[in-house]
């Protein structure tokens, strides 16, 4: 998998200040860019950037394509992003919105060509619902495509113990799930065709970019840092699915 524009973009210095000040995880241009290369992007389209956070995913989006992006999120400070945007030079091409996925979507039916979601869908996706709920506001032939934090199995009651501690925490344990569970959730769905449910390939480098700039002396940054340091690459994945609606 190329890395052709996560690997300039990190190689400018404003870039990597950008990145380390706006990450909330691994790091969203990775995992944006592999999501992006399993179908074709144009300038003229319209993306529903889900979860968009700080605005790393819409930046690639329109910084790599051209395309016009909705950046939504539930805990973004929309002004902020559009703030942030107008410095970049791109605000002309992201409207910034706050929105809650899991309520009705204040959008027209077949409106996007793309539904895009970095880091986010395994927060309000994991139901039955969600996805079906999606899919009438992408025009046919268009694409979901999303990302998360996962598993390479689920752990069930046999919590290993290095994780026992965090998976104390509830969000923990319901939003962190096994690669099998999310595809027997897919493939429930109709309307799609699967064009691919795995894990990412970036998902090393983009949890190395996101570590790399928590502070260990504070707490909820140390967090992260002390569970990546006890699964040790042994338990977690991030998953990615890319479907076509028809």
């Amino acid at each position: 998998m190329s890395n052709l524009f996560s690997n300039k973009f990190i190689s400018d210095e404003k870039n990597f200040a950008l990145l380390q000040e706006t990450m909330w995880g691994p790091n969203a241009t990775r995992q944006s860019e592999e999501l992006a290369s399993y179908f074709t992007i144009t300038k003229d389209m319209k993306i529903l950037d889900l979860g968009s956070g700080m605005g790393l995913s819409a930046l690639y989006l329109v910084q790599a394509y051209g395309a016009e992006v909705f950046a939504t999120d539930l805990f973004a400070d929309p002004t902020e992003n559009y703030e942030r945007f107008k410095s970049l030079g791109i605000a002309d091409k992201i409207i910034p919105m706050l929105l809650d996925a899991t309520q009705p979507l204040p959008f027209a039916k077949h409106y996007f060509d793309v539904i895009f979601s970095v880091g986010a869908y395994n927060m309000f996706g994991d139901n039955e619902e969600m996805l079906p709920k999606l899919i009438p506001y992408v025009k046919k032939g268009g694409y979901i495509a999303v990302s998360f934090p996962g598993l390479k199995y689920d752990f069930g009651h046999n919590v290993p113990s290095e994780m026992q501690p965090f998976w104390d925490v509830p969000e923990v344990a319901r939003y962190v799930r096994g690669l099998q569970w999310w595809k027997d959730l897919f493939y429930k769905a109709e309307g799609i065709e699967i064009i691919h449910v795995g894990e990412q390939a970036c998902h090393d480098i983009a949890w190395q970019e996101y570590l790399a700039s928590r502070n260990p002396d504070v707490e909820e940054e140390k967090w992260d840092l002390d569970m990546m340091t006890a699964e040790d690459g042994k338990y977690f994945n991030t998953i990615q699915l890319i479907a076509k609606v028809i």
